[in-house]
Parts: structure tokens; C-alpha cells; sequence
């Protein structure tokens, strides 16, 4: 056979290959660093998750208006009433991406990330490739919120957005609308090729092994290994002697600063969410610091490692930070922080 009629054929042999397999060969794919990563993993094969909706324009400004202010107009022209009365969804967690390293959770890395960024430090993960994990409310939350819970909000962002409105801002249940006004402003935050750092020669490379039909698992795992599927969140508890804090580490009252001001404040500064009002000031450094070794949650310790938690009466409360969020080394640079003001003032 010669070699153009064995070209002609094997290209035959290919597409009918791919019809067979329920997919077509892509003609001309072209992506760029913007392109959506599930725009890709679909035309690997990748079959889209439960929660994916194709968002129109409409649906996600009603989404981020309610992610951002808590409330939004409703499709039929009325005015929503809040989720909540006392948080919105940026109160605990950013809309960008928030770890230099999208494939490892780390607080100690994150910190001077988001410092560099100019947002907030906090104990929600980002909303930043939500859509792109496979679970959430990971690892220890089930003590918190129980197993039937989080049973069902492991695995089903839409459970895991009531629970979030119902349990972690203490407000009502969304409605339909609201619900998937905020999953479609979500995939409005889903991760891009850029956002994976992949190069234009990575991504010539993806269109080759597209034009090619190629629908193996192997590729698909080339674009999920490079972020994590999933937030881990394990809880530690304070000290057990608070005087003497955290065993074998020193605190640095340079990176505590960096917390108080991205982390604490973003709550406690005046016009914030919580009604305990801290600051740049003597009084605000030497409460904490008379509180740091007592069993209340004034202290540190305390109140970093276990939160607050909402009662009938005071619905408002704090949550707490897992590890993964807030590590020891730096609970202890916040301590060193607060003590050093203290002696200055």
C-alpha cells in the first residue's frame, strides 16, 4: 500500500475508532492558558461531575452578589432577603487562588502568598477551583458537623453549599435559584490551564494528543495531578499548658503581624463582622495578651484551636482554624506578635 493510501486508511481506521468509542476526534482544537481545565478533561473523556451547570451571564452575577453580599434579585425581578444575618461567604473565604502551589495546602506557604495577592488569610478554603475538587467538608469536619452532615455534603457540592448557608453562616436554606446562582458563579472560578501553570508548549501538546483521540486516563491524570482534588482539614487542640504554649517552638512576631492584620483583623477591625472589635492599639494588644494562658476564648490558643460556637441568643460565632489552615508555628508567631506590642506600648 502506498504511504498516502496508508495514511488515508489509518486516519479512517482512527475516526471510526473514536465513533466507536463515543467521541469525536476535535478538528482545529486551539486552547490557551484561559481555557476552562473541564473544557479539556471532557475532550479526554472526562465526564462532567454532578454539580456542573452551563451558566448563563444572568446566573452568575446572581451568584456572586450572593457570594459577595449574601443576597441578590431573583430571576423574576423581586429582591432576595439575605442567607444570612450575620456572615457572607467572603467572611471566612477568598475568590482567588490563595497557594503558590495549587497541589499542596500549606499555611506556612500561603501566608506571604496572600500577603503578595493583598487578601485575607482565613479559615475557609478559597472558592478559587471549587468546582474542580471531588469533596468537600474533608477529614475531622464530621466532629464538628456529624456524620450525617457531612454525609451528605462530602460529595455533593450542592449539599455542601446548604450546609455552608445553614450550619456555617447560621442562616436559611437557599432557594433553587439561589443555589445554583452561586454553583454557576463558581464555575465561573473554575481553574484554567494557566491557573496550572501549564506553558504553550504543554499546551500544543495537549491539542496534539486531542487531535489524536487520545481518551485515556493517563492524560486526564497530567491536568488533575497538578491540584489537589480535595481541601484536608485536621483539628489540634491548644496547648496543654498555655503559659508555656506550643513544645519546641518559638514564635516570629514578624510573621505574627502578617496574621493579625490579614487574619484577625478581617474580622475584628470596626465595620467587621464580629462585635469584638480589636486593632493597631494598647488596649486591643493587652487584652489579648492577659487572656493568652486562661481557659476562655479570649485566648489564643483557645480560640484558634476550637472557634466559638453559635447558641441560642448569640447565633453569631468564630469558626476555627485546622491545621491546614493556621499551623502552630503560626499560633505562636501571633502570640510573640502580641506580647512584642504589648512591651512597646
Amino acid at each position: 500500500m502506498r504511504p498516502k493510501n496508508l495514511a488515508l486508511m489509518t486516519g479512517i481506521l482512527l475516526f471510526m475508532f473514536c465513533l466507536a468509542q463515543g467521541f469525536m476526534v476535535p478538528v482545529g482544537v486551539k486552547w490557551t492558558p484561559k481555557t476552562p481545565v473541564y473544557e479539556v478533561l471532557r475532550v479526554f473523556g472526562e465526564p462532567m461531575p454532578a454539580h456542573y451547570l452551563s451558566p448563563s451571564e444572568e446566573q452568575i452575577a446572581r451568584g456572586e452578589a450572593i457570594v459577595k453580599h449574601g443576597w441578590a434579585i431573583s430571576p423574576t425581578g423581586k429582591k432576595g432577603t439575605a442567607v444570612s444575618k450575620y456572615y457572607v461567604c467572603t467572611t471566612c473565604h477568598n475568590l482567588k487562588q490563595e497557594d503558590p502551589d495549587l497541589r499542596v495546602s500549606n499555611p506556612d506557604t500561603r501566608l506571604p502568598y496572600v500577603k503578595a495577592k493583598g487578601i485575607p488569610f482565613l479559615q475557609g478554603t478559597t472558592f478559587k477551583g471549587i468546582v474542580n475538587r471531588t469533596s468537600w467538608y474533608n477529614d475531622d469536619y464530621v466532629k464538628k458537623y456529624g456524620a450525617e452532615k457531612i454525609g451528605k455534603a462530602h460529595h455533593d457540592l450542592r449539599e455542601a453549599i446548604q450546609l455552608c448557608a445553614i450550619e456555617c453562616s447560621q442562616g436559611r436554606p437557599m432557594e433553587d435559584w439561589e443555589e445554583d446562582a452561586v454553583l454557576a458563579y463558581f464555575w465561573s472560578l473554575q481553574f484554567t490551564l494557566g491557573d496550572l501553570g501549564l506553558t504553550d508548549e504543554n499546551i500544543r501538546q495537549l491539542e496534539q494528543l486531542a487531535a489524536a483521540g487520545d481518551t485515556t486516563q493517563a492524560t486526564r491524570q497530567l491536568l488533575q495531578d497538578r491540584y489537589m482534588p480535595y481541601s484536608p482539614a485536621h483539628f489540634y487542640d491548644a496547648p496543654p499548658n498555655k503559659k508555656a504554649g506550643y513544645e519546641g517552638i518559638t514564635g516570629n512576631p514578624a510573621v505574627g503581624k502578617d496574621i493579625y492584620t490579614l487574619s484577625c483583623l478581617h474580622c475584628h477591625q470596626t465595620g467587621g463582622v464580629s462585635h469584638y472589635i480589636l486593632g493597631m492599639d494598647p488596649l486591643s494588644f493587652e487584652h489579648l495578651r492577659n487572656n493568652i494562658t486562661k481557659d476562655s476564648h479570649f485566648s489564643l490558643y483557645q480560640i484558634i484551636a476550637y472557634g466559638t460556637y453559635a447558641i441560642p441568643g448569640h447565633r453569631p460565632y468564630m469558626p476555627h482554624y485546622p491545621a491546614e489552615r493556621m499551623s502552630k508555628q503560626q499560633v505562636e508567631d501571633l502570640r510573640a506578635f502580641v506580647e512584642q506590642e504589648t512591651d512597646l506600648k
